[in-house]
């Protein structure tokens, strides 16, 4: 279990995460399984995740199939039938995706709908039961490398040093600027969350699948979550608070006043939102280098992106996963421990991950503009989702296709990990 930041001044490790959200809860149960002793610290006294929903594609199923956790995550989760796409204001199905069958056996893992507090909690369990060390109430305020290891300086005077530091402290990660001077950039977009008990006055006809409505500067999205117990809703809009430069505003004014077109399905399914906090929608423009001396970002730290692909958290188990392949061989070997081979892990790491986050990062954007077109360019959106065939893959394979990703099928990672390093 968690404990308290302890009061010795220094402290080694091999591995030390600073983050303890998806990202660096992934990054250090990927490491730990390689064999190293890691030690994660989190800022805040408890371990644990705001917000609702979210969606695993298989690109991140896969990867908690290959550390044993996609049973508990199914446990808890969801695995919805379809994704829908709807126009907002018309109602009009414009396409939809078949979630089971070919796409499972094409991309080797199900798409599964879970609460964040879940999928934290899985990652959180898997990395007590490994012997991750992990350790609240630690304020990192800096990270430099000194004598070819990472050292990190937190508020309390406690210096930890690692072979190896882990920046996974999100979109306004401290440790970034150590490789980019960039800020994070608003998308004049806001999101309102809700969940609320499925009972039986609730809607039953979308309730086994991902409904998406795209309107005019606004979306809404909803599917069940905890077995069928909870139904998510996430409403997403253009706000002039927000551009003002207010991140919360004092009322719902502006949102009832951005789905007013909408049909009454999207109106009534406000009603779910809780409207007393709002999460304004930042990303950061992508970066080529996460790596100063023995320090590597991953996860938000290292390329935070918009929500449009639902791939946040996919993308930090990916990082975990071609981490944990990339230091397999280099660091951790058949002769055993190696800690001068983290140079070339965490230089191979970023090589493998940069590009591609960039393309996940750059389409989400692309993504977001075109659901909320207006005019001729809805029309024109309109009519290129109605004329995808349901089955239609050459969307999906770059994104959740086990080529191409670096990201392994859980035997084959399981199979090269067992050649590598002796039971």
């Amino acid at each position: 279990m968690s404990e308290h930041a302890p009061s010795t001044s220094f402290l080694s490790t091999d591995v030390l995460v600073i983050g303890g959200g998806m990202a660096g809860l992934a990054g250090a149960l990927a490491l730990r399984e390689n064999g190293a002793e890691v030690t994660l610290v989190e800022r805040a006294p408890e371990f644990g995740e705001v917000g609702a929903g979210l969606q695993m594609a298989p690109n991140a199923s896969r990867v908690l199939k290959r550390w044993g956790l996609l049973e508990k995550a199914l446990e808890i989760g969801v695995q919805p039938r379809h994704l829908v796409f709807r126009d907002a204001v018309t109602g009009e199905e414009l396409t939809r995706q078949t979630l089971g069958g070919e796409f499972e056996e094409r991309y080797g893992a199900p798409y599964v709908v879970i609460h964040r507090s879940d999928l934290h909690r899985v990652l959180l369990e898997g990395c007590e039961a490994a012997g991750v060390t992990l350790v609240n109430d630690v304020m990192v305020e800096s990270v430099e490398t000194v004598n070819g290891r990472g050292v990190a300086h937190t508020a309390a005077g406690v210096d930890y040093s690692a072979d190896v530091v882990i920046g996974a402290d999100g979109l306004k990660s401290t440790l970034r600027p150590l490789v980019a001077s960039d800020q994070p950039v608003s998308s004049a977009y806001v999101a309102y969350r809700g969940t609320v008990p499925i009972t039986e006055n609730t809607p039953t006809t979308d309730l086994e699948d991902v409904i998406v409505y795209l309107g005019p500067d606004c979306h809404l999205v909803q599917y069940p979550l905890r077995k069928g117990e909870l139904l998510n809703t996430v409403a997403v809009f253009k706000s002039a608070s927000f551009e003002r430069g207010e991140e919360q505003y004092g009322g719902v004014d502006e949102l009832e006043a951005a789905y007013k077109d909408c049909v009454p399905a999207v109106r009534e399914a406000l009603k779910n939102l809780g409207t007393g906090m709002r999460w304004p929608m930042y990303d950061r423009d992508p970066i080529e280098n996460w790596v100063a001396g023995r320090m590597v970002l991953m996860g938000d730290a290292a390329h935070p992106m918009l929500q449009y692909l639902a791939q946040g958290a996919c993308q930090a188990l990916e990082d975990a996963a071609v981490l944990q392949d990339a230091s397999t061989g280099t660091v951790f070997t058949a002769d055993g421990v190696n800690p001068e081979g983290w140079d070339q892990a965490i230089k191979e790491f970023n090589s493998l991950r940069a590009g591609r986050t960039a393309r996940v990062q750059r389409t989400a954007r692309v993504w977001g503009e075109s659901w909320h077109v207006s005019g001729l360019a809805r029309t024109l959106r309109n009519l290129l989702f109605k004329s995808r065939e349901d089955n239609d893959f050459q969307y999906n394979d770059w994104l959740y296709g086990q080529d191409g990703d670096g990201v392994p099928a859980a035997r084959a990672a399981q199979s090269r990990l067992a050649e590598r390093i002796p039971a």
